[in-house]
C-alpha cells in the first residue's frame, strides 16, 4: 500500500494527509496526530508504503503488535530529477520494511528550497523522529538507504540521528567537490544552490561530503555501486569504502562489475534482494 503524505519539517508537526485510494487508514493518520507538536515547519511531501494496510493486520492473534523494520529511502536529484521512484518503494516493502521516502523541500510540490544536502537533510531527521514512535515501526530497525545525491542526506541523517541502526549508499557522492570537477553539467546548478564553487564555499562543499565526516558513522554501513556509473564514478564509493575501513567501521561493499549509475531489472532486483539479506542481518 502506497500513500502520500505532507509533512512538515523542523517541526513536528503533521499538517495533513494527500491520499491514494485506498485512503490512509485511520492508524496510521491518528498515530502521526498523537505524536506531533503545534509549531510551525515547512510543508514536505514524502510517500510511505508497506506490503499490508496497518490498520487492518498490525495486531497478531495473541495481540501484540506486529512492528516492521523501518527503510527511509533518501532520493537522488534535485527537482525533477532523480524523483522518487515508486517501483523501488514497492520491491523495498515486498521484502517486509515499512518505507518512508521524503520528497526534500523545495521538490514534488513541497515548500521551501532544496539545498543538495544542507537543511533539507532535516526533512530526514524529522521524519525518522515521527516516524519512529508509531506503534507498528519497529524503533530498533530504523536503517536509511542514499542513492547517488541522496547518500548526502542519508550520512548526515545518520550522523545526527541517535535511532539509526544502519546506513546503505547505494551509487553515492561521498565527496561533492570532486563531483563538481567529473560533472560539468551540475556546475552551474550547483553554484547556484549551495552558493557558489568549491573554490569560493569550501567549508559548504565539504559539509555535503560524507567522506569528510566517515569518523562519525559509527553504525554498520553498506556501500553499493556499478563500477561503469558514469553519473556518480565508482571512485567515490571506493574512497569511501577505505576510509571506513580505514577507521575500523563495519563496511560491506557490494561492486557490481559492468552496471552503471541504475541497474537493469533483473540486476536491480538481485542487488535490492542481497541488500535486504544484509539489513536482515543481525
Amino acid at each position: 500500500m502506497i500513500y502520500h503524505i505532507d509533512y512538515l519539517s523542523e517541526a513536528l508537526h503533521v499538517k495533513g494527509y494527500l491520499g491514494l485510494p485506498p485512503q490512509l487508514p485511520h492508524a496510521i493518520s491518528q498515530s502521526m496526530a498523537d505524536i506531533a507538536g503545534t509549531q510551525p515547519g515547512v510543508s514536505v511531501k514524502g510517500t510511505l508504503a508497506c506490503s499490508w494496510r496497518p490498520d487492518k493486520q498490525f495486531q497478531h492473534p495473541g495481540g501484540s503488535t506486529r512492528k516492521l523494520p523501518l527503510l527511509i529511502y533518501c532520493r537522488g536529484g534535485i527537482g525533477r530529477v532523480g524523483a522518487v521512484r515508486l517501483k523501488w518503494i514497492e520491491e523495498f516493502a515486498m521484502h517486509g520494511f515499512a518505507i518512508f521516502a521524503p520528497a526534500y523541500r523545495g521538490n514534488e510540490g513541497s515548500e521551501g528550497r532544496d539545498e543538495f544536502g544542507g537543511a533539507d537533510t532535516m526533512d530526514v531527521v524529522n521524519a525518522i523522529d515521527w516516524l519512529r514512535n508509531i506503534p507498528w515501526i519497529d524503533p530498533a530497525r530504523i536503517y536509511l538507504l542514499g542513492f547517488s545525491r541522496g547518500a548526502i542526506n542519508a550520512a548526515k541523517a545518520a550522523v545526527i540521528s541517535p535511532v539509526v541502526a544502519k546506513l546503505i549508499l547505494w551509487s553515492g557522492v561521498s565527496d561533492l567537490a570532486q563531483t563538481y570537477e567529473e560533472r560539468i553539467d551540475l556546475r552551474r546548478m550547483m553554484k547556484r544552490v549551495i552558493g557558489g564553487s568549491p573554490n569560493k564555499v569550501p567549508e559548504r562543499y565539504l559539509a555535503r561530503s560524507p567522506l569528510h565526516y566517515a569518523e562519525q558513522l559509527e553504525i554498520p554501513v553498506l556501500i553499493v555501486h556499478g563500477t561503469l556509473d558514469e553519473q556518480v564514478l565508482i571512485g567515490h564509493s571506493y574512497r569511501m569504502a577505505d576510509r571506513l575501513a580505514e577507521l575500523g567501521r563495519q563496511v560491506e561493499t557490494h561492486f557490481y562489475r559492468d552496471l552503471k549509475h541504475h541497474f537493469p531489472p533483473p540486476q536491480h532486483e538481485a542487488a535490492v534482494h542481497r541488500m535486504c539479506d544484509w539489513l536482515m542481518k543481525v
